[in-house]
């Protein structure tokens, strides 16, 4: 499983790679997405939440409340926040697992601060800033047939 590389150039790429990413994740896929402060990983939710069918605008990211769930679209999509937990432990009384074996998509933002949480299988997204709007994303954890299938939903070489 070779990581996946997307450079994304605007709000608009972004916007694209949410809707592959929903066309593409299987139902109980766990995402971690990893990236600093104003990466990006609130606004890839809100762009898969959204190609699934939930309004945009009703996507916030859940540094506070530490879990928000999004069941008004074609599938749920469960969104956990890790960044101000104190360990482990801490997650893990939020009860994730019955999310992670649940029928929609789970993001769980700053997922490398709780990764020993995190099923076997988790597809990790990492965000980097390049330049204003320009992100460098890295996508590891995909099998063979659902990397494939995005790329080709992104129009990428070696589809």
């Amino acid at each position: 499983m070779n990581p996946l590389e997307i450079e994304i150039h605007s709000l608009t790429d972004t916007d694209r790679l949410g809707q592959a990413l929903a066309a593409t994740l299987p139902a109980g896929t766990t995402i971690s997405l990893i990236g600093t402060l104003g990466a990006g990983k609130t606004r890839l939710v809100q762009a898969v939440a959204a190609a699934l069918g939930t309004p945009r605008e009703d996507v916030t990211s859940p540094t506070f409340v530490l879990l928000n769930e999004y069941t008004s679209g074609t599938r749920p999509v469960y969104h956990f926040d890790a960044y101000r937990l104190k360990d482990d432990d801490e997650f893990l009384n939020l009860g994730p697992d019955e999310y992670f074996e649940g029928v929609g998509l789970t993001f769980v933002e700053w997922g490398d601060l709780v990764a020993n949480c995190l099923p076997s299988n988790t597809v990790r997204i990492t965000i980097e800033p390049t330049d204003g709007e320009s992100r460098h994303v890295t996508i590891t954890g995909l099998p063979p047939e659902d990397a494939a299938a995005l790329k080709a939903s992104l129009g990428q070489p070696g589809a």
